[in-house]
């Protein structure tokens, strides 16, 4: 292939960064591509830093947040700072990961610009358009527009064959997430805390639209609970910097002993943690994927999930954000060796860590055709 095929690589937030990042650092490896790096900003100083832990660099960044943004602002900052960006570079093909507000307006600048679209994690699907809010409605939007799909297991799959889409266009990779996971576990981050060898560490995260307010609320006091009740449960919570979440962490949290609370972990960090601790209780989708390729149990607090793998597996298991049902399910996880020992099996449905490769792969074949 000469010249070179130009992959723009779109990326918005932290998660974006690190599960893009496997697949930018094979596409620079090879002889066919050149790859660039657009970061929206929709993450600002996270994404940078989730990046840069990569030694990914980004050539152009759109900035497009600013404080108290509504929805529909960014998405109209969005459009119109990728307009004039993809009219300048011209790519071949673009590439965005996930169910982002930038990614969404990244399948719309495409298809108005007619520049092939791949979708890194596609297929993933909940029941309800409004859960999670926006992300459903995001990532339904890039499946009908996408060139191409890159999903990350059967069920991703057949979620996009029942919205109609052919099989010719549709490539079971696996999860770059586990890529991403592989390859900083290898290089043994430090934990960034220090913890007591007989503590048994809770990795928490809470964040989502719809949890907000009561439902959160009853998830801290869950955490109170149980904090209560295993006096030797050390909780560390990386606070989401929306201000809202920030506000109920603090005034609920900061005073209670053993509640860890700091800013959100750079990824090093949080896979430390993650290897550190007993059991994840989260309403994120990533620790959904990297959780279980660990050992280690995920209780999620949401009633649904894009991810029925691991549920479907046994190790993952969805609490909502009821109180007594998050005590009750973390409980069982403390008190029964047995119950904690069939959700720590240390497999994981979302891939081999060869996801990035396999993408490449059938990129090149796309762009030789």
């Amino acid at each position: 292939m000469n010249p070179k095929k130009r992959i723009v690589c779109i990326v918005g937030t932290r998660p974006e960064a690190i599960k893009m990042a496997p697949v930018i650092l094979k596409l620079q490896e090879t002889s066919w591509a050149e790859t660039i790096v657009v970061a929206t900003g929709q993450h600002r100083e996270l994404l940078d830093q989730s990046l840069a832990v990569f030694g990914v660099e980004v050539h152009q960044n759109l900035e497009v947040m600013v404080d108290g943004q509504s929805l529909p602002r960014l998405t109209a900052r969005l459009f119109e700072r990728l307009e004039p960006c993809l009219s300048e570079l011209a790519p071949d093909m673009l590439l965005a990961q996930g169910d982002t507000t930038s990614v969404m307006v990244a399948a719309m600048s495409c298809f108005y610009q007619n520049i092939p679209f791949g979708h890194v994690e596609a297929g993933l699907r909940t029941a309800d358009i409004h859960l999670p809010f926006p992300e459903e409605f995001n990532r339904r939007v890039a499946g009908l527009l996408s060139t191409l799909h890159f999903a990350p297991t059967q069920g991703a799959q057949a979620n996009l064959n029942r919205a109609g889409i052919s099989d010719t266009k549709v490539f079971i990779t696996g999860n770059t997430c586990i890529d991403a996971l592989h390859w900083m576990k290898e290089r043994a981050p430090p934990l960034p805390f220090p913890l007591s060898e007989r503590s048994r560490v809770v990795l928490v995260t809470a964040h989502r639209r719809e949890n907000m307010g009561e439902p959160m609320r009853h998830m801290f006091q869950a955490i109170i609970d149980l904090r209560k009740r295993y006096p030797d449960l050390e909780f560390i919570y990386p606070v989401h910097p929306n201000p809202g979440v920030r506000q109920l962490a603090r005034d609920m949290l900061s005073h209670e002993e053993g509640v860890h609370l700091c800013p959100p972990l750079d990824y090093p960090a949080l896979v430390s943690v993650l290897t550190r601790c007993t059991f994840v209780l989260t309403d994120s989708g990533g620790l959904q994927e990297e959780a279980p390729a660990l050992g280690k149990p995920v209780l999620v607090m949401r009633t649904e999930t894009e991810r029925p793998e691991a549920v479907d597996l046994g190790v993952a298991r969805l609490v909502g954000s009821d109180r007594d049902r998050i005590v009750v399910e973390a409980s069982r996880l403390l008190d029964d060796e047995d119950s904690y020992r069939a959700m720590a099996k240390g497999v994981s449905p979302y891939g081999d860590g060869r996801a990035a490769e396999r993408i490449c792969g059938h990129i090149r074949d796309y762009l030789a055709a």
